[in-house]
């Protein structure tokens, strides 16, 4: 049995194969059910009681060597195979499902690659906010409905300490920390004690830019407008500016571009207007510019700022933002399919 062993081992040892079904063809000779291995296990019960210590120890390594060198040339063969086809045979053959991106970071990457390519660079702020930050740096009085309860929300134990209502406060800190001229970008979550709707929500996210020089003015902030509202909507599509009111800039606007959907004709989206509001902007008031230690005489600025969410409903037609929060996986993959 011992001879029958080291021949077999010395014909595994010197085994060579060129292609991988010569290697099947090995393994079935010598480890299948009725291969030679098997069949020398088989006859191990005549082996006499006082060489079945040896015998069995030899039967053993037989047979993992012979595994050992099926493994071997099988990985050797699958590996050159992988080199000249470029395919992983030993990867799943169930694909593997791509994700996709929230719409929301769709729409807030689009809108900051366009400012990036005039010179905007991102600033990021933290969420919870004092109310020098939120407020009074931003020329809001005391009794400003904004301050009101019904609006924010105020941490019950410090009700200087509050959940910030916009990302304009991180343009306070960019305005005290920053070196001129500034030219930021804020994109952030904010909150306001709302009920929610498909309108309305209570978290919801803004995008504002900011920039202060010397002699900037409201032609800037124009030339600026119309660049973002061409890139974003498409090449027609013009803007237009009516008066508004905001504390922290002096004048401003409500900005308004021509519906994408029916090109300025009309249509239910835009309520036979012709024009969809994106946006509120203005010149940083002088004020502003004092109690955050600027000189306003010798600088101005702009400021402008969009609810995400609202831009993303108008480019993609979604008309309840509450699909924005509810993580629907039959809403999410519609970004994925329309190769967005």
């Amino acid at each position: 049995m011992l001879d029958k062993i080291k021949n077999l081992l010395d014909e595994l040892n010197g085994f060579s194969a060129t292609t991988l079904e010569e290697v099947e063809q090995f393994r079935i000779k010598h480890l299948s059910k009725k291969g030679s291995i098997a069949s020398l296990f088989a006859d191990f019960k005549t082996v006499p009681n006082e060489e079945k210590k040896a015998v069995g120890q030899a039967l053993n390594e037989l047979k993992t060597v012979a595994m050992d060198k099926v493994n071997a040339l099988k990985e050797s063969f699958t590996g050159a195979e992988f080199g000249k086809s470029g395919l992983d045979l030993t990867l799943s053959g169930d694909p593997v499902k791509l994700g996709s991106r929230h719409p929301l970071s769709l729409v807030r990457n689009e809108i900051t690659e366009i400012f990036a390519r005039l010179g905007f660079t991102i600033s990021e702020g933290p969420e919870i906010e004092d109310d020098w930050h939120n407020f009074s740096a931003l020329n809001f009085p005391e009794e400003h409905p904004a301050r009101d309860m019904q609006d924010t929300f105020f941490i019950e134990k410090n009700p200087d300490v509050i959940l910030r209502t916009h990302t304009s406060s991180v343009q306070v800190h960019d305005l005290q920390e920053m070196e001129l001229p500034i030219r930021c970008l804020t994109p952030g979550r904010v909150f306001r004690n709302e009920a929610i709707s498909a309108r309305a929500h209570c978290i919801f996210h803004q995008i504002e830019a900011l920039y202060v020089d010397e002699k900037v003015s409201f032609a800037d902030l124009k030339q600026t407008l119309t660049y973002f509202a061409k890139e974003f909507f498409g090449e027609k599509t013009e803007i237009r500016l009516r008066p508004s009111y905001f504390p922290f800039t002096e004048p401003s606007a409500e900005v308004d571009v021509t519906c994408s959907l029916c090109g300025g004709k009309g249509c239910n989206v835009c309520k036979g207007t012709g024009w969809l509001e994106i946006l509120g902007c203005g010149m940083v008031d002088p004020n502003v510019l004092e109690l955050n230690g600027i000189d306003s005489k010798k600088y101005s600025g702009f400021a402008l700022g969009m609810g995400i969410e609202r831009i993303t409903m108008l480019k993609y037609g979604i008309k309840d933002l509450r699909l924005f929060f509810e993580n629907d996986i039959r809403f999410l993959e519609q970004f994925t399919a329309a190769g967005f």
